[in-house]
Formats: C-alpha cells, structure tokens, sequence
C-alpha cells in the first residue's frame, strides 16, 4: 500500500492493481474503503476497457479476438486486463504517486499499451491521471473507466441524495448485462439523476451515458449527505458513468459506485466512443474527488 497525504487530507493507493483504497479529509472518508482484498470492485483501474464485453470476444482489423472470462456467470469478460498486476512505482512523493505497467500482446489483446495512472493530492481535493501510450504496430481502439465508492463523509447512503451529469441510460439484458439496443433519455424516467434524488431505496446497476461537461469544461457527478458531500469529476472524455448499488458492502451497508468510463459496456463490439491510438500516440485523461460544503 502506498500512502500520500497534504495538509488533513489522505489517501491510499494500492500497488496490485493500482486501486484506490481511501480518501479521507481530517479523517472523515470520502470513498469507501476496505481491509485486505478489494470488495466489489472497489478502486479497480479498468483498462483497456471498462465493463462488459459480450462473450468474451471482439473483431480487430477482421481479426476475432478471443478474451479469458472473467465473469463465469454472465459469460464475459470484464474490467480489462489490470486488476490483478502488480504495477511498478514510477515516483512516490508526500503528496503525489505515480505507477506504470504494460498490457503486453496476449490472446484477445495482439497490441501492446504502456498504461500509467498517478494520484495527487492539494487543496481541491484528490485528482487522478491515466495515460495510455500504444507500443504495438497496428491501431488499437481502448477505453478507461475506475471503480471509485464515493460516500458524503459519515452519512449513510440512503440519506444521501445522488445527481449526474448523465441525459440518457443504457439498456441492457437482465441476465447477461449486456446492451440490446441505444441510449435513451433519462428525462421523466426513474433514471432522470440530472437534478438530485434520494438513495433510499434504490437499485441501479446501471449504465448513464450523455455525460457533458459543466461551464468549467468538467462532468460532475454528486453524492450529498445532511451534513458532507462529495463531488466526483471527470474529464470530457469520460461520457459514460456506471452507478451500482450494492446492499452489502463490507463493514458498511448500502454504498453507491459512480464509476466514470470513457465509453459504455461491450465498447469493443459496438464501437461506440472508443479511443483509437496508432502506433506511437498516446491517450492522457482524469478525473478526481473533492469534499463539498
């Protein structure tokens, strides 16, 4: 584990997998956390590709790739290919950590990716980098998503309100979590998050998509309490949002994911807002958490 800090806030990063294990500020947590293995997914860096892809499989330059499952009971593959790598430190200061690592050619991934992701910490909060530098010889498309649980300090989440910068939602087969079919407007549905609604009570795992960016060119994401709150933000390339809802969470009760990703489930199928690298290019996008008044 590795910690950095600045001034009262704190935060703690772990080297297998390069996840975010807590965030706290004067000793009040703004993200979940946990003790030993990561629950749920928590603070898993997804890349090079967030979510589901459908069987497993994708089709690059006509070429049918075939990825190890790694969700048995759904048959796909999920959350890229990094979870469980120990990354290598790249820098370490007070308040600042750097990690690399690198998406070797494999089967169901033939292109080669430099990946690196920092954390920082200073007055606004907690602000996460990633970069993602093609190594291979032929393009490849990718995308990038995190598994943060932000949380509003010591409230309990269902006295927290959520809103998104999300104007539509993702449908998707019930069994398999998978898409069947485009985005559609949240407005007037039990999806519409544009303005803050209760927790109480709600399930969602759930892809939003439609994420723009405020006047300061940021997407904003919002879980608030009675007495804290928590600000998730993102760069524009992050589009898509998963929400989930678990009911049991480690040591905790009901959480909230707001997972931001830069494009939605089963991407590598459907193409949609995918990023393509040629050899040589690179990618760099962020996202970051901040306490609000």
């Amino acid at each position: 584990m590795l910690e950095i800090s600045y001034g009262a806030a704190r935060a703690v990063i772990a080297r297998t997998g390069a996840g975010l294990r807590s965030f706290e500020v004067d000793g009040v947590p703004y993200v979940e956390t946990y003790d030993d293995e990561p629950p749920m997914g928590t603070g898993a860096v997804l890349v090079p590709w967030p979510n589901r892809t459908a069987g497993g499989t994708w089709v690059l330059d006509g070429e049918k790739q075939v990825l190890e499952i790694t969700e048995p009971a759904r048959g796909n593959a999920i959350h890229g290919l990094v979870r469980h790598v120990d990354w290598d430190v790249v820098e370490h200061t007070g308040s600042l950590v750097s990690l690399g690592t690198t998406i070797a050619a494999q089967p169901g991934w033939p292109v080669p990716l430099n990946v690196t992701i920092s954390y920082a910490l200073d007055e606004n909060g907690l602000t996460v980098a990633h970069g993602v530098s093609n190594v291979g010889e032929r393009s490849v498309p990718f995308g990038v998503g995190t598994h943060p649980y932000p949380r509003a300090g010591l409230s309990e989440n269902d006295d927290c309100t959520l809103r998104l910068a999300a104007s539509t939602v993702l449908p998707v087969d019930a069994e398999k979590m998978i898409p069947t079919g485009p985005p559609e407007d949240v407005e007037g549905t039990e999806y519409d998050f544009c303005a803050p609604r209760s927790l109480k009570g709600v399930k969602l795992d759930t892809a939003f998509g439609g994420c723009e960016p405020g006047p300061d060119g940021l997407v904003h994401h919002e879980v608030r309490g009675p007495e804290q709150a928590v600000e998730l933000w993102a760069d524009p390339d992050f589009k898509w949002v998963q929400v989930y809802t678990p009911d049991a969470f480690p040591g905790r009760g009901r959480a909230v994911a707001v997972e931001p990703m830069t494009c939605p489930p089963d991407a590598l199928n459907s193409g949609v807002d995918l990023i393509v690298l040629a050899p040589g290019e690179s990618w760099a996008g962020r996202w970051g958490v901040r306490p609000l008044a």
